[in-house]
């Protein structure tokens, strides 16, 4: 099969599951799209017709609770029918000039992907300040040539079966595009804050990995002279390892030293979650190293010399 004229010869990758509120508008702004392929996890409400309304392929993704999840398993087994893939969250918009840029940069031989900037909105705001813009984000590469890294936390309970805050590895040449991608979840406060209670569980154990040296080899490295995913990773190390009072001081990093402030109540009221959000990493972390993850010991707790000769990678490795 071949493109369709008039259309972007680009594949789209939205993963999904119950996504009704936010599908619309989504699946809107992807019209100049060639193909559009909706993988979903077996949602229970309007997610899988809404998305064949706008005239998307919708694929069922099981989850083995095993990697690879839904974004790799889709670049492993869809047939798209374009060379370039554009990896799309429901929450997402892609506005007409970004598209226009779009169409244009996948002609450019010496590019084998592109990173997108997104503009988050939060409580009918632009948070532009308090380090969330820019957000750079690996989005439209060649699918043959891209893969989200594996951070080893697929095990982890409670994460769903999606990569969220994995990164795109891709060895080839990569460029940055100028107009910005839309973020605005059109869900309430409630499904903000499941989801990164989700998050926290997945955050820890990243955490616990950089503490303990765990899957380095198979991530994106951390490089302060790199492009801006390995400069994040490298303050992440920094943050992780040696930073105490992690909550207040990601209050006053968003809201004060990077202007969080001048975004208003929402930006105000992001801080004070994002600070809520840094606490629920602390403490199940200290769950995962103290315990294996787990509220109290199943039995009783190991006897105190046997525990201090462990190592925290040791603990957890036996308590899963």
């Amino acid at each position: 099969m071949t493109s369709t004229p008039s259309k972007v010869p680009v594949s789209v990758l939205i993963p999904a599951k119950n996504e009704e509120l936010n599908l619309p508008a989504c699946l809107a702004s992807l019209a100049p799209a060639d193909e559009v392929f909706l993988v979903d996890s077996q949602s229970k409400d309007r997610t899988v017709e809404i998305a064949e309304s706008y005239g998307a392929k919708v694929v069922q993704f099981h989850f083995s609770g095993r990697w690879p999840k839904k974004k790799n398993w889709a670049l492993e087994n869809l047939p798209f029918r374009n060379e370039w893939v554009l990896i799309v969250d429901c929450d997402e918009r892609i506005p007409p000039e970004l598209w226009a840029e779009i169409s244009i940069a996948i002609q450019n031989v010496d590019s084998d992907g592109y990173y997108l900037n997104r503009k988050v909105f939060f409580l009918g705001t632009w948070i532009r300040h308090g380090g969330k813009y820019p957000d750079w984000n690996l989005r439209l590469f060649k699918h043959k040539k891209g893969r989200y890294e594996n951070l080893g936390t697929e095990e982890v309970p409670n994460t769903g079966d999606n990569e969220v805050h994995e990164h795109v590895i891709l060895a080839g040449p990569v460029g940055n595009l100028k107009n910005d991608m839309i973020h605005e979840d059109f869900r309430d406060v409630y499904q903000w804050l499941e989801r990164h209670n989700r998050y926290s569980n997945w955050e820890a154990r990243v955490y616990l990995n950089v503490l303990t040296g765990e899957n380095a080899q198979d991530t994106i490295s951390a490089n302060l002279f790199g492009d801006a995913v390995e400069r994040k990773r490298f303050f992440k190390q920094i943050w992780v390892r040696w930073v105490p009072f992690k909550p207040t001081l990601r209050f006053i990093l968003f809201y004060i030293i990077q202007l969080g402030f001048l975004d208003g109540r929402a930006g105000y009221i992001y801080g004070r979650l994002l600070a809520q959000y840094e606490y629920q990493i602390g403490v199940k972390l200290y769950e995962l190293r103290r315990f294996g993850g787990r509220l109290n010991y199943e039995d009783k707790p190991p006897d105190s010399k046997q525990a201090s000769s462990q190592s925290p990678s040791s603990q957890v490795k036996i308590s899963s």
